[in-house]
């Protein structure tokens, strides 16, 4: 991935599902990959199917870790998904209060 970046490719390039690399680490629980392109200035923010973002991805397969980096990073909590049943008008706060678990919570408030 390094070598790719470094190269020139661009980080924010999406696959045939319309999602970035971010996106992919964030639903696949791939946190040094997701750390590397965090850092490299992807896009918190893309979104693709469902108008899920990577953060959304991150908290629908219970990536905590991966939900306190894009947090951390700045990801933004306002945006809502749409389409399906569950996503539509739902954040990321409101895809972690349905899951019900304290520390997912926790991690898209910023918290410890």
């Amino acid at each position: 991935m390094r070598r790719l970046l470094d190269a020139g490719a661009d980080i924010n390039a999406r696959d045939r599902r319309n999602q970035t690399g971010l996106m992919i680490a964030a639903q696949h629980g791939r946190p040094a990959v997701a750390g590397l392109l965090i850092d490299r200035g992807a896009d918190l923010n893309a979104s693709a199917k469902y108008t899920l973002s990577a953060i959304m991805l991150a908290v629908i397969n219970g990536h905590v870790d991966i939900v306190r980096m894009l947090a951390g990073a700045g990801a933004d909590l306002t945006l809502q998904g749409s389409g399906a049943p569950g996503f539509a008008g739902n954040t990321a706060l409101d895809l972690a209060v349905a899951r019900g678990e304290p520390a997912m919570i926790a991690a898209v408030r910023g918290e410890s």
